[in-house]
Order: structure tokens, then sequence, then C-alpha cells
């Protein structure tokens, strides 16, 4: 259903190569540079352009690229639909802190309530679940903190407290902290992509302060990981409420605040601009604040 023309006009945007965009395409050098120039001529405008020997898109193309990627999405959702009318499929990616601490509940009544469903849910950092639905890897991301609102579809949202955590004996324990004093203590932050280390950046930021800031600082993927050293006082870290819960609960680990910072971060469940298959999915997947 799809033109092929866009089609070709979206393989070029990902490979930024003439060349290996008529590769994948199967198709000769010159027949993906007669479907652009179709393009251009047919919008007016030039959509590629050259600094160097680097391709790139023009503001022009920028825009198309989002409105083509709408419709590919569309397109290959609506020929799903047309083949196999009575098979219900949905693919979901969730960041780790709501993959790992928030969303079961919701899956399990999702499931329960729609047993005839084709669901899968990849937990993955920020940054990844972005590039997955441009890919159309995925229907609908669950995501931390910041993301192109140019770009992609809020279906909904909620916000959750964001803090830093230490060990229970730790001399950060209970207290409001000033940024120079967290900077004397070997940070522990998630990898780039991560909405967690996004939210904790752009706090720095605002202070004028980045990472490079501390003189201590490690950083790893995995949250049981991060618990393990932060209860053996190897550091302090900043995350979100629903990830140290218990260990909040059960004494530990602590919290401490940022002297004149109230930190929240936003979950979002967002989708492709456009999306024709995404709302009615909305109630279903945004988990509950407790």
């Amino acid at each position: 259903m799809l033109d092929t023309k866009i089609n070709t006009f979206l393989v070029l945007c990902e490979t930024m190569n003439y060349t290996r965009a008529a590769e994948r395409l199967c198709l000769t050098q010159p027949a993906v540079t007669h479907h652009i120039h179709y393009l251009e001529e047919r919008f007016g405008c030039r959509l590629f352009s050259y600094q160097g020997k680097t391709l790139s898109l023009t503001a022009e193309g920028q825009r198309l690229l989002g409105l083509a990627r709408s419709l590919a999405y569309n397109s290959r959702r609506a020929e799903e639909a047309m083949r196999s009318p009575s098979v219900l499929s949905l693919r979901v990616g969730a960041t780790k802190t709501i993959g790992e601490y928030v969303i079961a509940p919701r899956v399990k009544r999702l499931i329960r309530e729609m047993p005839e469903l084709n669901f899968s849910l990849i937990v993955e950092n920020t940054r990844y679940l972005l590039h997955a639905l441009d890919s159309f890897q995925l229907d609908l991301a669950l995501v931390e903190g910041y993301f192109d609102r140019e770009r992609y579809q809020l279906l909904s949202s909620r916000r959750e407290d964001f803090f830093g955590v230490c060990a229970s004996d730790h001399p950060f324990a209970g207290k409001v902290v000033a940024v120079e004093q967290l900077l004397e203590q070997r940070i522990i932050v998630r990898e780039p992509g991560s909405g967690t280390r996004d939210i904790f950046q752009q706090m720095l930021k605002r202070r004028g302060y980045g990472l490079d800031s501390f003189s201590r600082r490690m950083t790893v993927s995995d949250f049981s990981v991060i618990k393990t050293l932060l209860n053996d006082s190897l550091g302090v870290s900043f995350l979100y409420a629903p990830v140290v819960e218990k260990e909040l609960e059960q004494g530990s680990l602590s919290s401490f605040k940022l002297e004149g910072e109230s930190m929240s971060g936003a979950f979002s469940l967002v989708c492709l601009k456009d999306n024709m298959f995404a709302g009615e999915w909305a109630d279903w997947l945004m988990p509950e604040k407790k």
C-alpha cells in the first residue's frame, strides 16, 4: 500500500547513502535518484543536501520523514489487519524502570482479559525504544524522561518521584545536601540512552555541572547491581521511587534530596505521530501511580 517512492525515501534516510539504499532496495542507484527527484518535484522542495561529501536531510526532508514514518507504520498495520482480521497483535517497549518495577500488573490484566492477543514486551533504555519505534519494530513505548514531542505522539503520562539513594548508614541518609557535597561522592549512573541518566544529567546542567564534574563515577546498566553497590556504601545514585520502594521500606537503603531541587520525571506512553491504531491501548498500558 505504501508508495514505492516514499519507501525509497525512508531507506535513504536510514542509510544516508545512495549506493547502500539501492542495494537494500534491489534497485539501481539511478532509480533511487529518480525516486528522490520525483518527490522533490512533487513537493516543490529539496529533501537532501550535501555538506562536503556527507548527505543530510534539509528541514523539509525532516518534515517529510516524520510524515513518511507514520504513513509507513499505518500502512503496515492496515495490511496486517486485512490479511488476518481475527488476529490481534501488540508490540510494546518499556524502559528498565517501568519494565522491571511498574508494568507487570498491567500486562497481567491485559493478557487475562484478552487471551487471544499476541503480545510482546521489550525492556530496554529510552534511546533504544525510540529507535525501535522509528524502525517499526514496536507499536508503543513506555519511556522515562525526555523525548522529542515533535517526532512522537504522547498518549498518556504520569509523574514519578526521583531522588538520591544511598546506604542507610551513609552521611547523606535522610538529609538535604548541597550539590557541591554530592560532587565529592562516587556517583553511580545508568548507561547512555537511559531516561534515568538523562533526567539526572539535566539536573546537573541546570546547576552548571556535568558528569565529568565528578572525580569518581561509575556506569552500571543493571538496577540490582546498582542497589548492591549502594547498600555496600560504594557510591550514591539517583533513581525513580519504584526502583527502591522495597529497600526504603525495609531500611536497607535511604533517600536524600538535593538542596533547591524537587525532582520528578514523567513516565510516558508514546508512539509515532498520527498512529491510527495506538489510542485504544493507552488505558490498558499506562500504569496508575500508587
